[in-house]
């Protein structure tokens, strides 16, 4: 599955996660141990978004980082875009949040907002997916006022260390048997694809180079969960 190229990677993706959208937030807090709280309040930090700030979640899915954007600052207005329908509709229930977030269906290649229109574009576990990573990041800059900042949290290989094999046998067999105890037979192929996807991704290295092609700046990045999991983040050159 973390084989398929093109469209047909893009179109098994969406399909995949409008699947397992009502158990998703329970296995994003099983497999991480709650961790992945923690770093999407860290994605928000580091979006320095001003007082009355404009922000755009891509790839929200069911709207953590948009609903901890709006923790944190109030007065923001939140976007929350993404192109699996159903992970939205999720998160319009959430009681407190939900109706507080602007969604919109989006294809993060091709973003349906104006240039400099928003002060931060973050995002959570979109670049892994997307067919064409230097668009998705140019689709970002464009969008973004000068000034405006880019976070990025995506899982990443594990790193050569003596935890890898544990980490290797944890994302070829624990995460897929999760995802058929929890989200069913239906669901059981996605939780094989997001293991196999993440030990095909770049290095936080190579993604940090390829943000700063896109034309960002003061790009840098920080790992968790034994390297597993990194967040990156830039800025949109003031001129």
């Amino acid at each position: 599955m973390a084989h398929l190229t093109g469209s047909e990677r893009s179109q098994y993706v969406q399909n995949m996660f409008d699947r397992i959208a009502e158990r998703y937030n329970i296995m994003n807090r099983i497999m991480t141990g709650g961790q992945d709280m923690k770093w999407r309040r860290f994605v928000i930090e580091k979006a320095e978004l001003p007082t009355n700030g404009k922000l755009l979640d891509l790839a929200t899915g069911t709207g953590d980082i948009a609903f901890e954007a709006l923790r944190k600052t109030p007065s923001a207005e939140v976007v929350g875009a993404d192109f699996a329908l159903q992970m939205m509709h999720v998160g319009q229930r959430q009681p407190q949040y939900g109706s507080q977030v602007g969604w919109a269906g989006a294809d993060a290649l091709y973003l349906p907002f104006s240039d400099e229109s928003f002060h931060a574009a973050v995002s959570g576990y979109l670049v892994r997916n997307v067919i064409d990573i230097p668009q998705s990041l140019s689709e970002q800059r464009r969008i973004l006022k000068p000034g405006g900042r880019i976070v990025i949290l995506d899982t990443s290989p594990p790193p050569n260390n003596i935890l890898k094999p544990f980490i290797l046998m944890h994302l070829k067999y624990g995460i897929p048997l999760l995802g058929r105890l929890i989200a069913g037979k239906d669901a059981s192929d996605a939780y094989t694809y997001l293991p196999e996807s993440t030990q095909s991704f770049k290095t936080p290295e190579e993604l940090a180079t390829l943000i700063e092609q896109a034309g960002f700046e003061d790009v840098s990045f920080k790992t968790f969960m034994f390297g597993t999991m990194a967040v990156h983040w830039g800025t949109k050159p003031k001129n």
